[in-house]
């Protein structure tokens, strides 16, 4: 049984009603955001449009607010925003939907001044604007409003997209749009591309940059994001309009040649039982430079191969781009095809490849990532003189992977590392060269049989050797 001073709902009710007010009261002081959620609590009482008045309320405020915000800032301005995005959706949409949607919109219509004044790399503020884009579409859908006035809407929210904010917003909107809407909303983007583009005089125009062939002029700069919007909006539109000629009209013969556009296309070919078609596209593309086709044109490929009723071909051509590549996707594809226990003797098959492979790191990697980990340590055992220590996204994962199970490959990984870090004299890796160099003197004494690897003690002293004068390693050493 919880203890008397426990915070949870049932003991704080034993206090009463006046007191707990006095609390929140004293509590909120000082707590712009704490008050504003009372504050929130307070209008509910009155209904949905004294909710409404405080949210719009909050959102002005933030419009208004010029202040950088800065990376200590932005938690507290994500949870103000989440705050008010659900107050939209969960309080107000459910008595008012028309209301909510007037506010979604002007929540949405935050993204711009907000991003102007901040900095935010985690990318956290812009997922509070696309889940308001969905939620728009979800309010939109309880609405009676027009569809020709919602194309309106979208269309000019996606002109303004300056930041991303609105990058999800046409396929969240297809279903509340219908066909009339997206019919509409497709002749905008048409006519906004036709329109005549205005060009300022030679001695009026703005240079903001410089590239390999000469200035970059403002005006150009805004022309081409005017057709690149254009371009994606009518590419998205036609997906939503499951119109696959309308998309592939959107690619010029050159784009169409690339590989990772042409498995795109492909895929919607596929989708539209035109299989044939998509496998034509994907054998035109342009591998000039190219020593691989990327995964993505690989899986489109056999997606066709499948749709075309070539299975035998498809299965071929997973283990053939497996050899290539090791992409473990492409081995489970291969494996999940195959008969009971032929598939335990093809990935044997499989680890003995990857264990010749010729880029060790990529084999380590694939090994990794099935997971195989004493496949990985067999691998670090025998081709420990070809481990690159400044590797550093793929070492000290695979050491961590490997410590509990195989002290001693995790161990060589570690070496590798710390040896790279001293012979290469890389002093700003010396705190972890120390770091792992503590690991391993730990790792230690779980290892048995150190074979043909210098034990511990031994390589320390080979160190001590080789690289006495690295006095800002040694004193990070323990």
């Amino acid at each position: 049984m919880a203890a008397k001073t426990t915070l949870n709902a049932k003991n704080l009710e034993s206090l009463g009603a006046p007191r707990l007010a006095e609390l929140l009261v004293e509590i909120s002081m000082g707590s712009a955001a704490h008050k504003r959620r009372l504050r929130m609590e307070l209008a509910g009482n009155h209904g949905s449009a004294e909710v409404a008045r405080e949210v719009r309320k909050r959102l002005a405020s933030i419009a208004r607010a010029r202040t950088l915000i800065n990376w200590r800032k932005v938690k507290a301005l994500k949870s103000d925003l989440e705050t008010q995005r659900k107050t939209i959706t969960e309080t107000v949409a459910a008595d008012d939907p028309q209301e909510a949607f007037e506010l979604i919109w002007q929540f949405l219509a935050l993204a711009n001044s907000i991003f102007e004044r901040s900095s935010d790399s985690s990318s956290s503020l812009i997922e509070s604007f696309h889940q308001a884009c969905e939620d728009a579409a979800a309010i939109a859908a309880s609405t009676k409003i027009a569809s020709n006035v919602l194309a309106e809407k979208v269309f000019k929210a996606v002109q303004d997209d300056g930041y991303g904010q609105y990058d999800n917003l046409i396929a969240a909107m297809a279903p509340a749009l219908g066909k009339d809407g997206l019919d509409c909303l497709k002749t905008l983007f048409v006519q906004w591309s036709k329109e005549p583009k205005d060009k300022p005089a030679e001695d009026k125009r703005e240079i903001i940059g410089w590239g390999s062939v000469g200035p970059l002029y403002e005006d150009e700069i805004a022309d081409t994001q005017r057709d690149l919007t254009v371009r994606i909006a009518l590419q998205e539109i036609a997906d939503a309009q499951g119109d696959v000629d309308a998309y592939i009209a959107q690619q010029s013969e050159k784009t169409r040649k690339m590989p990772m556009i042409a498995a795109d296309v492909a895929n919607r070919l596929v989708s539209a039982g035109r299989a044939k078609e998509a496998l034509e596209v994907l054998n035109g593309v342009d591998t000039t430079g190219q020593a691989d086709r990327p995964f993505e044109w690989q899986l489109a490929r056999v997606e066709t191969l499948e749709a075309l009723g070539r299975a035998e071909e498809a299965q071929s051509y997973r283990w053939t781009c497996f050899e290539q590549s090791l992409h473990g996707e492409h081995l489970k594809a291969f494996l999940k095809r195959l008969p009971d226990f032929d598939d335990l003797e093809a990935e044997e098959k499989a680890f003995a490849y990857a264990q010749a492979f010729p880029d060790v790191h990529q084999a380590l990697a694939f090994f990794l990532n099935w997971p195989a980990p004493a496949e990985a340590a067999k691998l670090v055992m025998r081709r420990k003189a070809e481990l690159d220590g400044n590797l550093y996204e793929l070492m000290p994962p695979a050491a961590e992977a490997l410590a509990e199970k195989h002290p001693l490959a995790a161990t060589i990984l570690l070496r590798s590392m710390i040896d790279f870090a001293l012979d290469s004299g890389r002093s700003s890796r010396y705190k972890h060269a120390a770091r792992h160099l503590a690991d391993c003197a730990s790792l230690a004494p779980h290892i048995n049989d150190f074979g043909n690897t210098r034990p511990h003690d031994i390589y320390v002293a080979e160190l001590k050797r080789r690289h006495g004068k690295r006095h800002g390693f040694w004193s990070l050493v323990t």
